[in-house]
């Protein structure tokens, strides 16, 4: 239910500052930092169900974003959650491969028509990281060719390039160069400019489909210089289709790399291919072998259990058709509100009704991270959590309408901003931040007072 009054940030506002204390930027995952979100409006969640989460101050919301994009079926998905309990009571980890370990590797090559062969891994860097080191085996190669999109990796070959590199010497991503999506003559030309192990990039994102011939033309400039073509199948696989990107347009890569909603919300990811390649980290080659992927917990149980189950539920329940349903009605809602309102200029949900994000302009229609903190800050008093309206197969119909009057009420308070010639007076604290950016600023922290802990 919607708030009846404003929510309090209180507990939770003493939790993120034990958080600061002792975890490094407040949070595991930088893009779930508190300064992603308004200030001293971060909530620190207790537990979900569905497309609901409730905080520790007793507050509840409607999400969106779901665990950044890794769950499609809902928190606390009964089959998913009774198929890992099963499982794991059974042991998570052993010193050989398991049954368990063929029937997902068989159940993931059945989905996944550009791949011979599979390893299983814990996060997506492993995977993509993996991928990398293989094609520069195969080509004898150094060079890496990346599309101009957000992330690809945690790895120096990758984050050496965006501004959070400190840390990272030059020479390990002078090797790493960028190309423009849809672009095939930005990939010529840095195809051209140096011999190149291989060329990695997302299909297509939530704001981006290939052109007609985009995706055929990067196979064919992959295949005329000799790189290796990655597909990055993160947020494609399992939200554009159960089959990935490549089911979806047709173009088979040589590599593909996969996780988030492959296990809805368990750590499961993969590095799929063909086997020609695959096998050089194998017992089946004649030249120096590959160190492809080797991990402790890549095989553990749960993750894999819960990889099964949502390979039925794909199978049984179409939640990639009840998420283009209802991402449609919530863009076409917030959008048509935004009009009713005069802000449909400066406020516009847009992109895959799977994979929906919204955008926000100052007086001047520029990208503003004070006006897209302003509508976070009014969505969270309304009760709706979320960085975007990446929407899942549990949003209800009543999650929608929900949603939808929140946000009226948001673009309310968005349009007197704009009437009153800024956010001053409006937004409480200060602005969001890019999460991976060169300082802490403009959103550092005091210094940590010393010995202090919170207590329950």
């Amino acid at each position: 239910m919607p708030h009846s009054s404003p929510p309090s940030f209180v507990r939770s506002t003493k939790l993120q500052a034990r958080l600061h204390e002792i975890v490094p930027g407040g949070a595991h995952t930088y893009a779930r930092g508190s300064d992603q979100y308004p200030e001293f409006m971060a909530p620190v969640l207790e537990r979900g169900a569905g497309a609901r989460v409730w905080d520790a101050d007793g507050n509840s919301y409607v999400e969106y974003g779901m665990g950044l994009r890794s769950v499609t079926l809902g928190h606390g998905y009964r089959p998913v959650v009774d198929a890992v309990a099963a499982a794991i009571a059974d042991g998570t980890n052993f010193s050989r491969p398991t049954t368990l370990e063929l029937a997902a590797a068989e159940d993931f090559l059945a989905l996944v028509p550009g791949a011979d062969m599979v390893k299983f891994a814990k996060n997506g860097s492993d995977a993509t990281t993996a991928a990398v080191r293989l094609a520069r085996a195969v080509t004898g190669r150094r060079h890496v060719v990346a599309c101009d999109q957000p992330f690809f990796s945690v790895d120096d070959w990758f984050i050496g390039t965006t501004p959070m590199k400190a840390g990272i010497p030059e020479e390990v991503t002078e090797h790493t160069h960028r190309f423009r999506y849809n672009d095939l003559d930005s990939l010529e030309q840095a195809l051209s400019a140096r011999p190149t192990a291989c060329v990695i990039l997302e299909a297509a994102t939530a704001l981006a489909e290939p052109d007609p011939g985009f995706l055929p033309g990067v196979r064919r400039l992959c295949d005329r210089h000799g790189a290796l073509l990655i597909f990055d199948e993160m947020i494609t696989g399992f939200r554009w289709s159960e089959h990935g990107a490549q089911g979806v347009y047709g173009v088979r890569p040589d590599l593909s790399c996969w996780g988030k909603a492959m296990g809805n919300g368990f750590p499961v990811a993969a590095l799929a291919g063909r086997r020609e390649f695959m096998e050089l980290g194998g017992l089946r080659t004649d030249g120096d072998r590959v160190f492809l992927l080797s991990t402790t917990h890549g095989p553990e149980s749960g993750g894999l259990a819960a990889f099964r189950a949502v390979v039925r539920a794909y199978a049984t329940e179409d939640p990639i058709g009840r998420m283009e349903a209802a991402g449609r009605r919530l863009a076409d809602a917030v959008n048509a509100a935004a009009t009713d309102l005069g802000v449909d200029r400066y406020v516009q949900v847009v992109g895959r009704p799977s994979c929906l994000i919204f955008v926000t302009r100052d007086l001047n229609l520029l990208p503003s991270q004070e006006f897209r903190t302003l509508f976070l800050q009014e969505m969270l008093v309304r009760g709706v959590l979320g960085q975007s309206f990446v929407i899942s197969a549990a949003h209800t119909d009543a999650d929608l309408e929900e949603t939808v009057e929140a946000a009226r009420g948001a673009l309310a308070v968005y349009r007197r901003a704009l009437d009153a010639g800024g956010v001053t007076g409006f937004l409480h604290g200060r602005p969001v931040a890019p999460a991976l950016r060169a300082r802490a600023e403009p959103r550092r922290l005091g210094e940590a007072p010393v010995g202090t802990h919170f207590s329950q």
